[in-house]
């Protein structure tokens, strides 16, 4: 709920002007963000911000920075605690403290009685900073999944640490070059993650609290932790698949209604898809008891344009969207197109906020505009489903009958395929080609079939090499073409939760996209407890009947139209229109990447050869269909990267 900062001045004894002179600095920086209270706190050594916003009714007049006098304990927070009455109940907090008590007094609570194992008991979207007098310590955190961001700078001599980066620069001791490791991962990765390094940042000397990690410093020694790790364990055995539908009910019910906790209306983002769908209807559901409405802002793509896509995919959601709006009740929809806005024009914005390049450009205008328009609303909750796809809407049913047909569970296969077709339409034999390939990978290999896309490289080779990326990618399942060389879904989704790196991306944009609009994206299908439920089923209850996904189709119904529930024949894509809405600026933008493409510092970083041949393809024309092209997406990112060195470095 607010953006964090302080300095930790070593071996300083004493209240000194100049940590007063830069901790204004810090402070000054954050001014271009709306706040509803800006409060300091310095003692000794420690100085540490606030600039707050007021999301959750306890948050109104929140005194933050807060030091508890008794305890000796100082603690600033960028926080909202979701599992609070259980925390209540672990601390014996008394009945009648509960109600307004603060969620940074009871993360300091948390401290106070589990110090550095803390961090463990807490669930919700958290960054916080603990200064313990006594221990001379300062202690902090990051959820599980750094729905929040935090950065720091140390040396011999300081700690200092903001919520975003550009505060830091403000100080005279940190300059702003270039972390040629964290480019060269940015470069060499194909997929949307920007570095497997959850510690860097694209600066150098600006470091970050990676997700699931508690930060300590103590007599100059700085102590980086992990506290947090997801992993499949023991398999959950009920009796019957409506007992695993009420057991799902209840844990998904308690993590979306947790995240209903604001004085101001509540929003959420949908699409005409499962997951969205699911949080809607279950958030509405919590609203109504308290006869709340709730607005939905969705996604559409401008009256002028055409869509080019295949017949089972969907740009134009608002059939499935107004399908759930009317089921569901209770809703006000918001239906944007963000005519005359395009993902090229927005570049700069988009980097001022982000602070470093980024690769999700096909969404990023529409993404920035559903936090403007619901600014307008005075939303304080935006909710998503955006983890959906691992948590509550896994199970691939082709992956799954793989197993079946490894297994030799050949009658459950031949029910499963039967009722698969009749759901997707098609023969049932057609499909078993592709089944045994997935089954036996080697088969896949001796027998290819279409053309796999595939992003071509763009990091020049001579700065790979230079920087030993590849190797280092290597120990995170990247091969060199710089896709996850694991083709086993299962133990894709089992590094997903293993390895931190997988958050940052979409976390990172929520957490900047909060400051300049004072509103918190929240997901119930990223809730801590949601995800290690269904880390804890057996896959059966993915796939089941010739339904996908059915799991949350099962859970969803007399929640959801069956027409959304379930849909297993026409998929929504978002973004494909990002050409379209180019072509009045395609010129410009053609002529841009001729310039980077002879700038010599830029051919340091990039493959100069590997953008000549996307810009052959392009420079004499455009059409819409050039948006899955992946030349096209290559000039996008190499773009955004010349930005960068150009505007920051």
């Amino acid at each position: 709920m607010s953006a964090i900062a302080g300095i930790y001045q070593f071996n300083e004894g004493a209240w000194n002007p100049e940590i007063v002179e830069h901790s204004g600095r810090l402070m000054d920086a954050l001014r271009k963000f709306p706040a509803d209270d800006v409060r300091t706190w310095h003692s000794g050594p420690i100085f540490l911000g606030c600039h707050a916003q007021w999301i959750t009714p306890e948050s109104v007049e929140e005194q933050l920075p807060y030091f508890d006098s008794e305890r000796k304990l100082a603690i600033t927070a960028d926080a909202i605690i979701d599992n609070r009455q259980e925390l209540f109940d672990l601390l014996q907090i008394e009945r009648g403290r509960r109600e307004q008590m603060t969620d940074s007094e009871l993360i300091l609570l948390a401290y106070r009685s589990w110090e550095e194992d803390a961090p463990k008991y807490l669930i919700g979207d958290f960054a916080f900073m603990i200064w313990d007098e006594r221990k001379r310590k300062l202690f902090g955190a990051r959820d599980f999944s750094g729905g929040r961001t935090l950065y720091y700078y140390r040396d011999a001599k300081r700690f200092a640490f903001c919520t975003i980066i550009q505060p830091l620069f403000s100080l005279p001791y940190i300059g702003s070059r270039l972390n040629e490791e964290w480019l060269a991962e940015f470069l060499a990765i194909s997929g949307m993650n920007d570095a497997v390094d959850a510690s860097i940042t694209s600066y150098q000397n600006i470091e970050q609290i990676p997700p699931s990690h508690s930060i300590s410093i103590e007599n100059g020694h700085l102590t980086l932790a992990r506290y947090c790790t997801l992993a499949s364990g023991k398999v959950l055995k009920l009796r019957t698949n409506e007992d695993y539908v009420e057991a799902f009910r209840e844990v998904f019910q308690e993590a979306v209604t947790s995240r209903l906790r604001t004085h101001r209306p509540v929003g959420a983002q949908l699409s005409g898809g499962l997951d969205s769908g699911a949080v809607v209807s279950f958030a509405a559901k919590a609203l109504r008891a308290g006869n709340r409405q709730m607005h939905t802002f969705s996604y559409i793509p401008p009256s002028d344009f055409k869509d080019f896509t295949s017949r089972h995919m969907m740009a134009d959601e608002r059939p499935y969207i107004k399908s759930t709006v009317q089921y569901v009740g209770g809703i006000i929809d918001h239906y944007l197109d963000f005519a005359g806005r395009d993902p090229y024009t927005e570049v700069d914005d988009f980097l001022e906020l982000m602070e470093m390049p980024y690769k999700f450009f096909e969404n990023s205008f529409w993404l920035k505009g559903m936090f403007e328009k619901a600014h307008e609303q005075g939303i304080g909750v935006l909710l998503n489903g955006g983890r959906g796809n691992l948590s509550i809407s896994w199970g691939s049913a082709i992956d799954y009958y793989a197993i079946l047909l490894k297994r030799l569970k050949w009658l459950r296969l031949y029910h499963e395929l039967d009722q698969y077709s009749r759901n997707r339409g098609g023969n049932r034999l057609r499909r078993l080609p592709v089944i045994a390939k997935v089954a036996f990978p080697l088969l896949a290999r001796m027998f290819p079939s279409g053309t796999s896309y595939q992003m071509p490289m763009l990091i020049n080779k001579a700065f790979a090499r230079r920087t030993n990326v590849f190797e280092k990618l290597q120990d995170y399942g990247i091969g060199h073409t710089g896709w996850f060389s694991e083709s086993n879904i299962y133990k894709q989704r089992q590094r997903h939760f293993e390895d931190v790196f997988h958050w940052n991306a979409s976390n990172t944009l929520a957490a900047k996209l909060s400051l300049p609009y004072s509103v918190w994206k929240r997901d119930p299908t990223n809730d801590v407890r949601v995800i290690r439920f269904c880390l804890s089923l057996p896959e059966e209850q993915y796939v089941q009947n010739g339904l996908d996904r059915a799991l949350i189709r099962r859970s969803t119904e007399q929640l959801l139209p069956d027409q959304v529930r379930l849909n297993q024949r026409v998929r929504g894509v978002q973004g494909v229109d990002w050409v379209h809405r180019m072509i009045p600026h395609w010129k410009t933008f053609i002529e841009e990447i001729k310039q980077l493409s002879s700038d010599k510092r830029m051919l340091e970083y990039v493959d100069g050869e590997a953008v000549k041949a996307a810009l052959a393809k392009v420079r004499d024309g455009v059409r819409p269909e050039y948006a899955s092209d992946p030349g096209s997406k290559l000039l996008m990112r190499s773009l955004i990267v010349y930005r960068f060195l150009k505007k920051y470095i």
